[in-house]
This record gives structure tokens, sequence and C-alpha cells, in this order.
């Protein structure tokens, strides 16, 4: 039997890349989306594709129930992989904005993974894989709604970690830095919708600086690689027969790491404020 694993966050970017070499590797992947439409569009590329929005605890619940209805109830692997931002200042972002960005990035997370657990728990193993980012080891300018959302991830998976030792279900962290994919495009709405930059002490620092990285297309980020990049650490993580805790993806991943061991707090702060 072909080995399973279910996927969200599938309609573009670092989850449609995943479930393309999963696939490729010879597993069953349930390739799942936030919106039909675009199950609609995995499904007529061949994949088994039900609808898991984090934001809505019905679609988690019935996704999951579609996929271990065809499995005959069990999963071999969970990628959480699903995930958006919110770019901003931190002082104009209002509490509502952290919880949207929150009932995605860690409740809805949270939620798939606690209802995974009894499944493989009853199978004798599996794996959970949940994809943080170089921004969940360091803080940066304008993504504090993001970074606080895998902070969080960050701690809730070693914690996890940890509680699953006495079992055989691995639980593994992908911590990718600059990856080709919508992200910065698909954040536009959140900006729009939650920031008042108008009226905000940055205005000018947003017309100069924010609005200029998030509407302008300024071609690739140095060091960034495709998303590509990232689903081969993931099957490298899923067929190690004793995998990492932490797979880091790209150059500034590994720099921040390096950096959070070595430098002084100051020095960092100095570094990252540079963007």
């Amino acid at each position: 039997m072909r080995k399973s694993i279910l996927i969200t966050g599938c309609s573009s970017g670092i989850g449609r890349a995943s479930a393309l070499a999963m696939q490729k590797r010879g597993w069953r992947v349930f390739a799942s989306c936030r919106q039909e439409a675009d199950c609609a569009e995995m499904r007529s590329e061949g994949f088994e594709s039900p609808r898991i929005d984090y934001a809505d605890p019905d679609s988690i619940r019935s996704g999951l129930a579609e996929v271990l209805a065809a499995t005959g109830g069990t999963l071999d692997a969970l990628y959480n992989n699903g995930a958006f931002a919110i770019p901003g200042a931190v002082e104009d972002l209002p509490r509502e904005a952290l919880v949207d960005i929150f009932q995605t990035n860690v409740f809805g997370v949270h939620d798939l993974t606690c209802q995974v657990l009894p499944v493989m728990r009853a199978q004798g193993h599996g794996s959970i894989v949940n994809c943080s980012s170089v921004l969940g080891l360091v803080a940066a300018p304008w993504r504090g709604a993001y970074n606080a959302s895998k902070f969080a991830l960050e701690g809730l998976t070693d914690t996890l970690r940890l509680e699953m030792r006495d079992t055989d279900i691995n639980i593994i962290l992908l911590e990718p830095g600059p990856v080709t994919s919508m992200l910065r495009k698909k954040s536009i709405p959140h900006f729009e919708r939650w920031i008042d930059c108008e009226n905000s002490p940055r205005a000018a620092q947003y017309d100069n600086q924010l609005k200029k990285r998030l509407y302008e297309d300024r071609g690739p980020d140095r060091f960034e690689l495709p998303p590509s990049a990232v689903a081969e650490k993931l099957w490298r993580a899923l067929e190690d027969p004793a995998p990492s805790a932490r797979y880091a993806v790209t150059t500034p991943t590994y720099m921040a790491k390096a950096m959070r061991r070595i430098l002084p707090t100051a020095v960092q702060d100095w570094i990252l404020s540079k963007g």
C-alpha cells in the first residue's frame, strides 16, 4: 500500500510543489485547499483534494473525515503548510487582525493536528510536519503578525515533539526563508483590510518602504529559492527513518540560526532592523 499524506494550502507555492513532489515519490497525496475552486483544479490534475480552511473548524473535521474514509482510517503524514501574512507595523495592528491570523496560522493548525494524532496513535506510527519560517526564529520589521504566529507555531511544535517522545510519531519543523510563492501578493487584501496606514504615525514609511515592496514587482529576493527546495526537504524528512527535528531551507535561515547562537541581541537588532 502507498503511504498517504495530507497537505494543506495546495493552491500554489510550497503546498502545490510539495503535493507534486510527494506524488512523484509514490505517495498517495491528499492536496487540500481553502477554496473549493482550487480543490476542483487540483482534482482535475489527478489529486484527491478535500476542502480544508484552517479558519473553518467544520471544514477541518469534514476534510479529515474525507481523507480517512478514502484510506480506511489511516494517515501516514500530515503537512501543515497553509498560512497567510498581514504586513504592517505592530502599533497599527488591531486586536482583530491578530485574532484573524492566529485562527489560520496557529489555531487551525493545532485543531487539525489534534484530530490527526489519535489516528496515528491507533496505527502506531506517523509524522506531523509543520511549516514554520525563518520568521519563527528571528523577527523582522513590518511582519509582526506573521512573526508572532510563526513563533507560536514553533513553541507548540517543540512542546509537542517533547510530549511525543514516548510514541512512534515524528514531529518535524520546516523553516523556509525567502521562497518563490504567492504569500506577498495574497497578503495585500489583508493589509488593506486591517492597516490604516494613512492615519498611522508611520504613514511616510509605509509609502516609502512597505507599499513599494507590496505593490511593485521587484523580482526575486536575494537568496530566494523555488518552492521545490522546501518540497525536497519535506520528502527527505518523511522518508528518513530517523528525521531531524528541524530542517532549514535557504541561506537566510541558516544565517538566522547562527546569528541567534553567536550575536548579542543589540547586534541582532541592528542587522534585522535593516529589513
